[in-house]
């Protein structure tokens, strides 16, 4: 089954975050998991393994990051890609974002995603057929 929701690494992390703030945020996260097919891109992956690591106090261990890519294995997961690359080039250029959510955007509109669900893009816009969702708005 393709799926129609794409996830940013900030997704990802909140679901794997022991922190005691990011309760509520957890919870969002892994309900928006288990709650429907979703997809993903080795560049995310990256993402949230470098930051898993990095952000010490979110509390996840290397168990927490196996858990993740066992995760990642069971659904659609695109690779980094020289044309991925170029159609990122082309948002960041159209929308004036960051290289690299850009990419994520070019990712999720390779596989057809309709929605992006991402903590730093615009909540509601509209990136050429991806709307972006932040889950973790009130």
């Amino acid at each position: 089954m393709i799926a129609k929701i794409f996830l940013d690494a900030n997704v990802l992390l909140y679901a794997s975050s022991n922190a005691t703030e990011d309760k509520t945020k957890r919870e969002q996260a892994q309900a928006l998991m288990i709650g429907a097919p979703f997809a993903l891109s080795a560049q995310v992956l990256q993402e949230y393994i470098a930051n898993a690591l990095r952000k010490k106090q979110l509390g996840i261990s290397e168990t927490n990051i196996h858990a993740m890519l066992e995760l990642a294995a069971t659904v659609t997961l695109l690779p980094v890609s020289l044309d991925l690359i170029l159609a990122s080039v082309q948002i960041r250029r159209r929308f004036q974002v960051s290289h690299w959510d850009a990419t994520i955007i070019a990712a999720a509109v390779e596989l057809g995603c309709s929605t992006l669900y991402s903590e730093d893009l615009n909540h509601g816009q509209n990136y050429d057929g991806v709307r972006v969702v932040n889950p973790f708005l009130g």
